[in-house]
């Protein structure tokens, strides 16, 4: 190697290295296992999973993400998706948390650099099963188990893009584990170390090609375990990815809409077993129900601790609640909810407390978020209304749509609700059921992450949005106008001055 470049890079490499604790520009061979490499074999070849307990090991690595990973998995999905939109305020008045309501949000942003980090972090748990469960030298680990643990990360790996790829747009598509650097290889891995961004539709085609190569092997539905990583979960995922424009294809989101029925999901019919508690509040009223897709579960001394951002933990009533939560409902969605008559969806959704804080109501009759209510609830990411309502999206949205049929599903929503059916000049009037599809799943959804990407997916963030501050008089004034440029969150000014490949979206 030509050492006064091999110079410059060591340079380059100093600022760096704090960052990077994986790798260095010399390293020894390893002759024992760690936390982050298994080690080298005899032969000096880098081993990453020595046996099938650790591969196991690994993959429930994976899987507790969904679970102890609250922060990027939900907490923070649920401040962009509602408090971004007009389903709620932020909740409190800190600098970073309150950008999301008035639209000051900035590449400085604490919540957005935890999330991205976290989401690489992710991708880098997938791609080491991906990349290396094949070569695992244990035959109790047999090739169908291989199949599916592969089929699981690649599944995995995409619900990590999907939310990412929809935050940020352009992001680093990073399928492979990063090699040691050494003197000799540097100018070979280093940039693995510091990939540049793919754009919004080949982060896509990356989501469907891991997809679409999973549901072969990985599990079928579960109807008594919701938490795995399934075809059915697959299929979910598809269908929101060709609702999506980059991939659009509404007659694919009709397919695997319909695919999920045939595996068995379906509304359930008494919403409250979606949110609820048992009658002494000491458990969930219910879990893996037919509509759940995909759910992390917790249970008593194991508990969901991200409850206490929202509001009260009914199984510790009085615990953490002496400071102003996240994600408080606005008084729009309230207003909605009332004008629609639609009283069942809101007993589950909202719920008023006394406070010791008046940010944005009087402290005697606070409402809160009642989607999450305690520690043993559990945190649904998929469930069938969601995708049963995209189907009635795509039939309306797609050349030649049945109106008819979309209004039939939004129908079978409402009657779940006990709403009345939507009128024959709504049924008949394209923008009329688009508009009152928007409305629907804005209800049905509401405190879930949905809305910020329903109101981008359809193109309705300007006109929404800029409208939301005049016609409710809780919301912090809005410091930025939203545009063409809000559809995208900035890339975090932490991760910019560690890649200098990456580029900061437009508009920030």
């Amino acid at each position: 190697m030509n050492m006064k470049r091999y110079f410059n890079y060591c340079i380059v490499w100093v600022g760096i290295v704090s960052c990077l604790q994986s790798c260095s520009l010399v390293r020894d061979p390893l002759d024992s296992f760690s936390d982050v490499t298994e080690g080298i074999n005899e032969a000096g070849e880098y081993v990453a999973f020595k046996d099938k307990a650790s591969v196991l090991s690994h993959r429930q690595a994976m899987y507790d993400q969904i679970r102890n990973r609250q922060e990027h998995w939900y907490l923070d999905l649920l401040l962009v998706g509602d408090a971004h939109a007009d389903n709620a305020y932020a909740g409190t008045t800190g600098a970073e948390v309150l950008p999301f309501e008035n639209n000051s949000i900035e590449g400085s942003n604490s919540v957005l650099a935890r999330d991205w980090s976290r989401y690489m972090e992710d991708v880098a748990l997938a791609n080491k099963m991906v990349q290396y469960v094949d070569s695992v030298n244990d035959n109790s680990l047999t090739t169908n188990e291989r199949r599916q643990y592969k089929a699981e990360a690649k599944i995995f790996r995409a619900l990590v893009y999907f939310d990412m790829v929809r935050l940020w747009g352009d992001v680093p598509l990073v399928t492979t584990v990063a090699r040691d650097i050494t003197s000799e290889n540097i100018e070979e891995v280093y940039p693995s170390y510091f990939p540049m961004q793919s754009s919004e539709k080949e982060v896509y085609e990356q989501i469907q090609k891991d997809l679409l190569e999973a549901i072969p092997d990985a599990p079928s539905n579960n109807t008594a375990n919701k938490t795995i990583f399934s075809k059915s979960v697959a299929r979910a995922v598809l269908a929101k990815v060709y609702a999506e424009k980059p991939l659009r294809d509404y007659g694919k989101v009709i397919q695997y809409a319909d695919e999920l029925a045939a595996d068995g999901f379906a509304l359930e019919e008494d919403f409250s077993n979606l949110f609820g508690m048992n009658d002494n509040n000491t458990d969930a009223k219910k879990r893996n129900t037919q509509e759940s897709i995909l759910e992390g579960q917790f249970f008593a001394g194991n508990g969901n601790w991200v409850t206490w951002m929202f509001g009260r933990d009914l199984t510790n009533y009085n615990s953490n609640f002496t400071w102003a939560k996240w994600v408080t409902p606005s008084r729009d969605l309230i207003n909605t909810f009332q004008q629609e008559g639609d009283e069942v969806r809101f007993a589950q959704s909202v719920v008023y407390y006394q406070t010791s804080w008046s940010n944005y109501y009087p402290a005697s009759n606070y409402p809160f978020m009642y989607k999450i209510r305690s520690a043993v609830n559990s945190i649904i990411k998929y469930r069938y209304a969601d995708i049963l309502l995209l189907k009635a999206e795509a039939l309306i949205q797609r050349e030649g749509g049945d109106l008819n049929a979309a209004a039939d599903i939004i129908d079978q929503v409402r009657v779940r609700a006990k709403l009345a059916r939507l009128s024959s000049a709504t049924r008949g009037n394209r923008t009329a059921l688009l508009d009152a599809l928007l409305k629907e799943r804005r209800l049905e959804l509401a405190f879930e992450g949905h809305r910020w990407f329903d109101l981008v997916r359809l193109d309705r963030v300007e006109p929404v949005m800029n409208a939301v501050y005049a016609k409710d008089s809780g919301r912090r004034t809005q410091v930025y106008p939203f545009t063409n440029f809000s559809y995208r969150m900035p890339i975090p000014q932490s991760i910019l001055d560690q890649n200098p490949n990456l580029k900061q979206n437009l508009g920030y």
